[in-house]
């Protein structure tokens, strides 16, 4: 077994095009860290949520450019056997470390393959890839990212002609042509061939922001903005001066690409302290909002002044954010009658997206985790994932897009400023309305994924009866499917009693993490319910959680 190790490594060392994972893997090899080696040629990477991903360095579990060369071929092979050769393949990157040489590697292997490859100028955020791919009546596209995940990772989204990223049966289909390749020589490579683009796609993006804004509306708020050192900066003012907004406040030490995140733990705005410098920033500046955007840019944080003496700020939930903005919609006009018209939201997000598409007769749908799904919804009008993930134009980009979801929550803002309100006015309008929807999340990072595994063995070995003083009225194993969802693996939990709640439970398609998502409804009245209302759901959640943890066993 342990020479069979060294044989695969030894095999994977030959054909390493890369200098540097070629250095890294021959001293595993000399070294014989067999542990290593076992972690990293235990497999392959997979098609999770949002693509692959995975740490950089050496071995079919990496993410390194033999890999890659693997991935693009894979995809070629795919789009000539369904005959999808009539346009090109773009591609996009981000600022991460390899990102660049995987874009290339890709667009040699496209050009290798007998189809035009389209390379964008340089690293921008995702959305603006997803918008070319519609713009330029591309076959498929490629956006190398890790998103908002540690600075050791990269990572490979795939996108079809749609616009949409890829789902069953074609990421089966992409990941069997990867598998064809026997050797990497037998992959042609060519050094040139392929387009790069200038900066017209990147205008014609831009132009199409517009559409998300209302003629006329209010363009007042005041923004602090930090790109969490990714690649937001430029295209988010370019947005914001060709709307009229207030030029952004940046957080001056994360406004820069920088693929080490020096400032940050994870570059991701929901991780703890992530916000710290852009707190610091707006209690200098006194802006009516903040605003992140997680490193290539395709979601949206906002947060709120908290209303304390000393001037401190509140990190909005995605969900909060999610209702803000299909408030907004319904407020500019979206109705039924639109043809475009459909609200959706992935199934681990907060169920008051139904109750405002309902009470304003907008169509509503609910679908798999993953912007790849909710993007295919028929008729999408708008679509959120709790996760800061927002498609408020599905017509320019059928993925998340954090620049657009940004200038739509700031000409929200501006009208309530108009009107002497706040996003916490209008949050407290929709809990008297609908009930105060409360949610959490336990996520539990783990450096062994057989904790995941054996905390969903347990779960369904032993389903809770009750979490949190609530009776379990309904529990699903979703691997089996629902009426309305393929299979994913999950469980969710319907809990009722004195009020209502439901729980998900689900590997990440992303990161090494259990996720569990927590939601419970509290009748509220009328305004003056709202803080006893707030306090009581916070204390369920709380229950949950401790609850929930017991019964996972982690």
């Amino acid at each position: 077994m342990q020479q069979n190790l060294i044989a695969q490594a030894q095999a994977w060392l030959a054909e390493d095009p890369d200098g540097e994972t070629r250095e890294e893997l021959a001293k595993l090899i000399e070294s014989r860290d067999l542990d290593e080696l076992a972690d990293r040629f235990g497999g392959t990477l997979q098609f999770g949520t949002a693509g692959l991903r995975g740490e950089l360095g050496a071995g079919p579990m990496r993410m390194n450019r033999s890999v890659v060369i693997r991935a693009a071929a894979g995809l070629a092979a795919y789009l000539k056997a369904k005959g999808l050769t009539g346009g090109p393949v773009v591609i996009g990157y981000d600022a991460r470390y390899k990102s660049a040489d995987f874009a290339r590697d890709t667009a040699a292997v496209m050009v290798g393959a007998g189809l035009r490859a389209a390379l964008l100028p340089r690293p921008l955020p995702t959305p603006v890839l997803a918008f070319a791919i519609r713009h330029l009546g591309a076959v498929a596209g490629v956006e190398v990212t890790a998103s908002h995940n540690p600075p050791r990772d990269n990572g490979y989204k795939v996108y079809l002609g749609d616009g949409s990223q890829i789902v069953p049966p074609a990421d089966g289909e992409i990941a069997a042509g990867i598998a064809a390749v026997r050797a990497l020589a037998d992959v042609p490579r060519p050094s040139d061939g392929w387009e790069t683009l200038g900066d017209e796609v990147l205008e014609a993006y831009l132009a199409r922001t517009d559409a998300v804004l209302t003629a006329g509306s209010p363009r007042t708020a005041n923004v602090v903005y930090t790109a969490l050192h990714g690649v937001g900066k430029d295209v988010v003012l370019a947005a914001f001066e060709r709307a009229g907004f207030p030029a952004p406040v940046l957080v001056a030490e994360q406004a820069e690409p920088d693929p080490a995140f020096p400032t940050v733990a994870f570059p991701n705005p929901e991780e703890p302290g992530a916000m710290d410098l852009a707190f610091a920033t707006a209690r200098e500046a006194r802006p009516d909002l903040v605003i992140a955007n997680d490193p290539d840019a395709d979601r949206c944080a906002v947060a709120v002044p908290d209303g304390s003496v000393d001037g401190g700020w509140r990190m909005l939930r995605g969900d909060e954010v999610g209702a803000l903005l299909a408030a907004h919609l319904v407020h500019k006009g979206v109705s039924r009658q639109g043809r475009n018209s459909t609200f959706a939201e992935s199934i681990v997000s907060s169920s008051l997206l139904g109750r405002i598409a309902e009470a304003a007769g907008v169509a509503y749908e609910e679908t798999l985790t993953g912007f790849k799904w909710i993007a295919r919804v028929d008729g999408l009008r708008y679509g959120y994932e709790e996760a800061l993930g927002y498609c408020v134009d599905p017509e320019g980009v059928r993925d998340k897009d954090g620049v657009t979801a940004a200038l739509l929550v700031t000409e929200l803002a501006s009208d309530l400023k108009e009107r002497g309100r706040t996003l916490q006015d209008l949050l407290d309008d929709l809990a008297v309305e609908h009930g105060l929807h409360a949610t959490d999340q336990l996520s539990v990072r783990v450096e062994d994924l057989s904790v995941i595994a054996n905390a969903m063995r347990r779960l369904r070995e032993q389903p809770p009866t009750s979490l949190a003083g609530l009776t379990v009225t309904v529990a699903e194993d979703l691997t089996r499917g629902t009426g309305t969802l393929p299979p994913t693996d999950g469980l969710r939990y319907y809990l009722e009693g004195d009020f209502k709640a439901r729980v998900i439970v689900r590997p990440s398609g992303t990161e090494p993490k259990l996720k569990c998502y927590l939601e419970v409804v509290v009748p509220v009245g009328d305004a003056t319910g709202l803080a006893d209302a707030r306090a009581r759901g916070a204390e369920i959640l709380a229950a949950l959680k401790t609850d929930l943890a017991a019964a996972a066993g982690i």
